[in-house]
C-alpha cells in the first residue's frame, strides 16, 4: 500500500499514462483545504478546464474562455457508481469522443493505470462526472466535446479530462 505522503505522486504517474498531448488533461494531488467536499474538488476540475484551454492546440477554440465558476461545476457534476469509474476512466482515456474508432491509448494499458488509481482512491472513493448516465445527456464545460471523471476519497484527488473539437 503506497504511504499518504506518496500517494499524490502515485496518482499522478498513473494518471500521466492515461494522458495524451492536447486531448486528455490530467490532474492530481492532495487538498489544502481542510474537510474538502465538492466544492474543494469542483475547484480542482476548474483549473484544469484553465489549463486545458490555455493548451497551444485549444487557444484558437477557446480564446476568451473562462471555466464555469465552482457552484456551476458543482451542479453539472453527477455521482457515478464506484464500479463504473474503471471503466469510465480506460474509455476516457482510450476512445476519441468524435472518432470512437480512433484510439489515444492502448485500452489494456489504460485499464491497468484507470484500476490502478480508483485503487489508490480506495472504497471509500467517490467518483463525479458531468454525463447523466440514466439520460445519457453532458453538461458540457466546455464550448467544445469533453468528457470528465473526478474522484476523491476526502483527502486526495484525481482528475481526467478529454477534449474534442468538431
Amino acid at each position: 500500500m503506497t504511504s499518504e505522503e506518496g500517494r499524490p505522486a502515485e496518482l499522478r504517474g498513473w494518471l500521466g499514462e492515461l494522458a495524451t498531448p492536447s486531448r486528455v488533461f490530467v490532474a492530481a494531488g492532495r487538498f489544502t483545504e481542510p474537510d474538502p467536499d465538492l466544492p474543494e474538488l469542483a475547484a480542482r476540475v476548474r483549473d484544469l478546464l484553465a489549463r486545458a484551454a490555455t493548451d497551444e492546440a485549444w487557444r484558437r477554440f477557446l480564446p476568451d474562455y473562462v471555466p464555469p465558476p465552482v457552484p456551476r461545476l458543482c451542479a453539472a457534476l453527477e455521482p457515478l457508481e464506484a464500479a463504473e469509474a474503471v471503466p469510465f476512466l480506460t474509455t476516457l482515456a482510450t476512445v476519441d469522443l468524435l472518432w470512437p474508432a480512433h484510439r489515444h491509448r492502448p485500452a489494456e494499458a489504460a485499464a491497468r493505470a484507470a484500476d490502478r488509481v480508483v485503487t489508490l482512491l480506495g472504497p471509500e472513493g467517490s467518483w463525479w462526472t458531468h454525463h447523466d448516465t440514466a439520460c445519457g445527456a453532458v453538461n458540457g464545460l466546455t464550448p467544445l466535446f469533453d468528457s470528465l471523471l473526478a474522484g476523491t476519497d476526502g483527502r486526495h484527488y484525481a482528475l481526467a479530462l478529454q477534449i474534442a473539437d468538431d
